[in-house]
């Protein structure tokens, strides 16, 4: 049984390890309301929203607008793209075919091989078939590398406790395979398929290695940032990182909104 003392470890422990885990975003946020005369380290000097507005205004370097609508575009293609082919993917699984475990093992290897490697191979590719890479085409491709197994690997664990009566009894009942799952499996997935989209939005939105070299001339938001970094030193910086972080938590919380909506009601019985 733990002591008084060793709880004020544990808690003082614990309050450290969120300490480290969050404290860096929130001295972010916090220098970014840093007054018009703020740098970029403490003491702050006044507090405002001047580099909020200053973030939406033309910069000497970089254009942010342009970049943050093109990386939430390709962030919201990789999500569909990733929720449909990992259901598809998971429901031919479900039976054995042949190939099965060569497709699955190709498929999971993609997560071992570095993300530079894979931009540079799929930059190759483009080249040599003489189509020019950008952020819609290339991007997307080198994106899905990383995102699919990771979708697919979600599914396999939202089958493994799928109860396979359910769908026998809506057979039994005279649906046919389009009924049974649109009306039966989709419905009990549906949690996870929301959470393979949030997971795949959220590395299609910050992914830079896997996108270094396929996007072409254009940048998405992570490009952007770290080209700036080595050119703007004021506080814009930080206000760019708490929008950012923003609307991932709102992506996050759309995400349980969704799932709460998607979850099945039991009507009580009369």
């Amino acid at each position: 049984m733990i002591t008084g003392l060793g709880r004020w470890l544990l808690g003082g422990f614990f309050a450290l390890f969120v300490l480290f885990l969050y404290g860096p975003t929130l001295t972010i946020v916090l220098l970014s309301f840093q007054g018009p005369e703020g740098g970029l380290t403490f003491p702050m000097r006044g507090a405002s929203t001047a580099w909020f507005t200053r973030l939406f205004q033309q910069q000497a370097v970089g254009d942010l607008g342009t970049a943050f609508t093109r990386s939430l575009i390709l962030a919201a293609m990789v999500m569909a793209a990733t929720a449909v082919v990992s259901v598809a993917a998971a429901v031919a699984f479900r039976r054995r075919f042949r190939g099965a475990g060569a497709l699955f093992t190709l498929t999971v290897a993609s997560l071992i091989v570095p993300g530079v490697l894979v931009s540079l191979g799929v930059g190759l590719l483009f080249n040599l078939l003489g189509c020019d890479a950008s952020w819609w085409n290339s991007a997307f491709g080198a994106q899905l590398t990383w995102t699919l197994p990771f979708g697919l690997l979600i599914m396999f664990a939202v089958f493994n406790r799928f109860d396979r009566a359910w769908e026998e009894a809506a057979r039994d009942l005279g649906a046919s395979p389009g009924q049974v799952f649109r009306h039966v499996v989709l419905p009990i997935i549906a949690p996870g398929v929301v959470g393979i989209a949030l997971f795949g939005f959220s590395l299609s939105y910050d992914e830079f290695a896997r996108t270094m070299l396929t996007a072409g001339s254009t940048n998405t938001l992570p490009l952007e940032i770290v080209g700036m970094t080595t050119n703007v030193t004021t506080p814009v910086l930080y206000a760019l990182g708490s929008v950012t972080t923003a609307v991932s938590l709102l992506a996050i919380v759309a995400a349980l909104l969704a799932m709460r909506a998607l979850r099945p009601r039991v009507k009580p019985a009369p």
